[in-house]
């Protein structure tokens, strides 16, 4: 009987060694799970960012783009404003409202990031501006700006239209 109690201690020793290793196999097998679920989750987290990030940058791009469509249709307006204003007349009431406009318009441009692009005394950089002539001018340095024929505008660091300029040796 002895031996058959040990038999049945034996048996009961491996039963339980065998649900034992059942259930850490089991609480292994979960642990991987939880791990690629959290793996996932943080991917998903980072993906989300990147996205929001992405999606910021299109916002500010396209309003920069729109924005810059519009300037560009009303620069021939501020073009005419300011020829007026350098028009001789007798009325000076008249060309006081057309200064005001001009001044106007140009504090929206302001307010709106959009600004003149330097010109005249500067050096050419045709990232910036377009050479319409070329002059010799012992008084002037290598490549710098003579004379402005019209005003270029950048909103941030897009140019809306290139300042033509006359180039200097």
């Amino acid at each position: 009987m002895e031996e058959e109690l040990k038999k049945a201690e034996n048996l009961e020793a491996k039963v339980e060694k065998s649900e034992e290793e059942k259930l850490k196999e089991k609480i292994d097998i979960q642990n991987k799970e939880l791990e690629e679920k959290e793996d996932r989750i943080k991917r998903l987290m980072a993906e989300f960012e990147n996205f929001k990030k992405r999606s910021d940058k299109e916002r500010t791009n396209l309003y920069s783009s729109v924005m810059g469509d519009v300037v560009t249709a009303l620069l021939p307006v501020v073009d005419n404003l300011e020829k007026a204003s350098q028009v001789e007349t007798k009325d000076e009431q008249y060309k006081s409202g057309i200064q005001m406009v001009l001044t106007q318009f140009k504090e929206v441009l302001k307010n709106n990031g959009v600004t003149e692009i330097e010109a005249v005394g500067k050096k050419f950089d045709p990232s910036i501006h377009e050479a319409v002539s070329l002059v010799e001018d012992k008084s002037l340095g290598e490549k710098e700006i003579k004379e402005e024929y019209r005003k270029g505008y950048m909103i941030g660091e897009k140019v809306l239209r290139h300042s033509l300029v006359v180039v200097a040796n």
